[in-house]
């Protein structure tokens, strides 16, 4: 089970390559570094998988009904332009064109480790979408966390 933690403040080559810091890489499962998902993030951002997390979530949304309106066009959205990415023998991932544009993306990048999966943002965008107000933090930490 992969489990990512902490930020990291990485580079995109002119190529749009980005190298996984090697922590990020050292928590891949076991031939992760082959089975790579990348898809949209609900928020401007780009999410990274491994193929055995991404799988978790395949399976529940496609397992939403086709007769539905509303499913399909949640399904639609979601698997839309996901892609495959493998490790290069640097450590490095491709990210297209298309997705650069959808988080943009641009030279500088801050991965976040969540646990099953990686966000990859621009770090401009990504202190907009950080919690910035410690009361507000506390009381969502009661809220989702305290024993009932």
């Amino acid at each position: 089970m992969a489990f990512f933690t902490s930020e990291y403040d990485c580079k995109l080559d002119v190529k749009g390559r980005l190298a996984l810091p090697s922590k990020v890489r050292a928590a891949l499962p076991d031939n992760a570094s082959e089975e790579l998902v990348l898809r949209r993030g609900f928020e401007p951002c780009l999410v990274l998988y491994p193929m055995i997390e991404y799988k978790k979530i395949y399976s529940k949304i496609k397992g939403l009904s086709e007769f539905s309106e509303e499913y399909r066009r949640f399904q639609r959205t979601f698997f839309r332009g996901n892609v495959d990415v493998e490790l290069d023998g640097a450590g490095r991932i491709n990210i297209p064109k298309k997705m650069m544009e959808y988080a943009s993306l641009e030279k500088e990048v801050v991965l976040v480790g969540l646990g099953n999966r990686i966000e990859i943002w621009n770090p401009d965008q990504y202190e907009e979408y950080l919690i910035q107000d410690a009361n507000e933090y506390s009381k969502m930490a009661e809220k989702f966390l305290a024993e009932e």
